[in-house]
């Protein structure tokens, strides 16, 4: 996979469906069907485009080399880093285009309750302290803990880092001593599609495709 032209050159004589015949004669699936954790190439991921060139969001490269097996994409960009084995190489897919374009449908009636809603929502900042986090450093907090009658809802459920969940614990905010920076309440609307990159740490392939739907995460 050399990028988008002669891209088949790679796997000619190989099989591509399905996709566990080329991951295991890789080396990457043992007998069993399980990926092995012994290669670095496994953690890469692929950012997928819609047929406009639209971010949509970011995937595993093995679900990336399926859709490419499908025929349902077409790859854009490569990693240096490659597959190998004794018969056939490739380089992973940094960035793929889907075919065929898909619409995005938004409903602005109803939001679903999610954990990148509630963050996305909340500005993917702290509730408590007010500062801002990368999604891995989030976590959720009930206001009103589940012990004390607290629901599981828009209105009891605010984003919080890790420190102040701590510091928390399973007590309300007056009990504990914090303070909400606002309350919290049911979106009105769907927040757009929201792709939190670290900046300095997003490939360089990845960053044609930056703009106004994708936020880039300076830190």
């Amino acid at each position: 996979m050399a990028g988008t032209k002669g891209a088949s050159h790679l796997f000619s004589g190989i099989c591509c469906n399905p996709l566990e015949t080329i991951l295991l004669s890789a080396g990457l699936l043992d007998s069993r069907g399980a990926v092995g954790h012994n290669d670095s190439t496994i953690m890469e991921q692929t950012l997928l485009l819609n047929a406009t060139y639209e971010p949509l969001k970011v995937v595993h490269w093995q679900k990336a080399m399926t859709l490419w097996c499908q025929g349902k994409v077409e790859v854009i960009s490569v990693y240096d880093r490659e597959v190998r084995s004794v018969s056939f190489s490739f380089k992973l897919p940094s960035v793929i285009r889907l075919l065929r374009y898909i619409k995005i449908k938004r409903n602005i009636d109803y939001v679903p309750f999610s954990r990148a809603n509630i963050y996305a929502r909340d500005d993917h900042s702290c509730q408590y302290c007010g500062d801002v986090f990368p999604t891995a450093e989030l976590t959720f907090d009930h206001v009103v803990p589940v012990a004390q009658g607290g629901r599981k809802d828009w209105e009891n459920i605010v984003t919080c880092c890790i420190s102040c969940n701590r510091r928390k614990g399973g007590r309300t905010p007056s009990e504990a001593g914090m303070h909400l920076i606002r309350v919290p309440r049911r979106p009105e609307k769907a927040p757009a599609i929201r792709i939190t990159v670290g900046l300095k740490n997003a490939p360089d392939s990845w960053r044609d495709y930056f703009y106004w739907n994708m936020e880039l995460d300076e830190s």
